[in-house]
């Protein structure tokens, strides 16, 4: 053996002996071939859980009656604890068939099933005025969400269960639920169903008073947590406020939800007309004079706010401070005074079809024709609050501040000034010096201007 095939036979001997590791690609193929198969596997687990989660709550898969739901509102309550009342509150066998015959819930897009018929409570039922009423808080459930809501069902006096209609619908965790239908040629009723322990007001009627808020008709005051209120027949809706306190807290103030059936007709300018609210020709001339804006669109915007203020034309002292543009639209403010009242302030932007009302604000009639006035802006043809504020200024005006900020004012006197949606100011004009607050966004338009404190400028 030559020493070249020596140390070959060594080294060879040698790099038997070692610990040499696999070949690390070879390796690495088949631990990747097993992560694949697994991540295959979880993937298809995974897609089927989503797929039938889709499945369950777009209503097609129907969901196990023992898989939990998420709750997203109502709650028991004061209301809700308390034994059913009204005249029914001991018909067993008309709230059997009520619980029978009430219907899933249909919102755009979704269906909410009831839950379980014998857990649905009967919170009032009664036949009153002309109408049989059932509130019932309702099991709901979509998909994986669960809800409760309480839905008022009415029908004629004496209805049977099947007759009954959906008529109004709140979160089940409300603690005051009102009902309201009037008519024009018949009594009219306000129902109100609130904590036992609580008392209820309803007051009917009212008057815009100088100094710049609402007064109320003397109240009728219902112990108990319930209020069963006649009202008289009347044209249109005589302003109804309802205040219910317990324990020196006030657990709601405002006005019933409901409908009041006046006069036929087809917009605003019919309804004027019918209840005594038409403009005539001669006062839209006279407030016209000099403007090219539109009649018809003026006086159906007049009739809209004396609709909304609940004010006939008779005896109410119609202007037009300000015409111009907005959004592109045109544009105008309007002002109501009733004969020794207040003033209120419209806004409106759009045309004669087709508007939106930006602004309702009632002022004292103190200085109210030399205030300059200011009212926030949503985005156009959506309910989103913007920055955008349109101040218009009385005449006289040379220069306006929103806040500290100056203003750059038009020919007619307005600008568009930039407050955030949340912060507050006031406009101010000047030689005079007037100033008026800008009103918050309004969240809830269905009561009587004044009678919040969004809608008026003094506390």
């Amino acid at each position: 053996m030559n020493t070249e095939t020596a140390l070959r036979d060594a080294l060879t001997q040698g790099a038997a002996a070692l610990d040499v590791p696999e070949d690390p690609w070879s390796s690495f193929t088949k631990r990747e071939k097993t992560h694949r198969r697994n991540r295959r596997l979880r993937f298809a687990a995974v897609a089927v859980v989503l797929l039938a989660a889709i499945g369950v709550q777009a209503g097609v898969v129907p969901l196990p009656g023992w898989a939990p739901g998420i709750a997203i509102a109502g709650r028991q309550t004061a209301l809700t604890n308390a034994p059913a009342r009204g005249s029914l509150a001991h018909d067993r066998a008309f709230q059997d068939g009520l619980r029978k015959s009430i219907k899933d819930v249909e919102d755009p897009g979704e269906l909410w099933k009831v839950v379980s018929r014998d857990k649905i409570k009967i919170v009032y039922a009664a036949d009153v005025a002309g109408h049989r009423l059932a509130l019932a808080l309702v099991p709901l459930r979509f998909g994986f969400l669960t809800d409760q809501a309480l839905i008022w069902y009415e029908g004629p006096s004496g209805a049977n269960p099947s007759a009954m209609n959906e008529a109004g619908r709140v979160d089940g965790g409300e603690t005051v639920v009102t009902w309201m239908a009037g008519d024009a040629s018949a009594p009219g009723i306000v129902v109100v169903v609130a904590p036992p322990a609580s008392t209820v007001s309803v007051s009917t009627g009212f008057s815009y008073t100088p100094a710049g808020k609402v007064a109320h008709g003397k109240p009728v005051v219902s112990p108990g947590g319930l209020a069963e209120v006649p009202l008289p027949p009347s044209p249109f809706d005589p302003g109804t406020t309802i205040t219910v306190t317990a324990g020196g807290r006030t657990l709601f103030q405002g006005p019933a939800a409901g409908s009041w059936s006046g006069p036929s007709f087809n917009g605003p300018g019919d309804y004027a007309d019918a209840t005594g609210r038409a403009v005539s020709d001669a006062a839209l001339t006279a407030m016209l004079a000099g403007s090219s804006f539109d009649r018809a669109t003026l006086r159906q915007w007049v009739a809209g706010a004396l609709q909304d203020a609940r004010l006939p034309a008779a005896g109410t002292t119609v202007r037009l401070p300000w015409t111009g543009t907005v959004n592109g639209r045109p544009a105008a403010l309007i002002t109501l005074q009733p004969r020794g009242g207040g003033v209120l302030a419209y806004a409106f932007h759009g045309s004669v079809t087709t508007y939106r009302e930006d602004l309702r604000l009632l002022l004292p009639a103190a200085g109210a024709y030399t205030r300059p006035i200011a009212w926030r802006m949503r985005a156009e043809g959506k309910d989103d609050r913007t920055d955008q504020v349109i101040v218009v200024t009385p005449p006289g005006t040379v220069s306006a501040k929103l806040g500290p900020t100056p203003l750059t004012l038009d020919k007619s006197g307005a600008a568009i000034g930039i407050l955030p949606s949340d912060a507050v100011a006031s406009v101010t004009a000047y030689p005079s010096g007037a100033s008026t607050p800008v009103p918050p966004f309004e969240t809830d338009s269905g009561g009587l201007p004044g009678d919040t404190p969004k809608t008026r400028v003094v506390e």
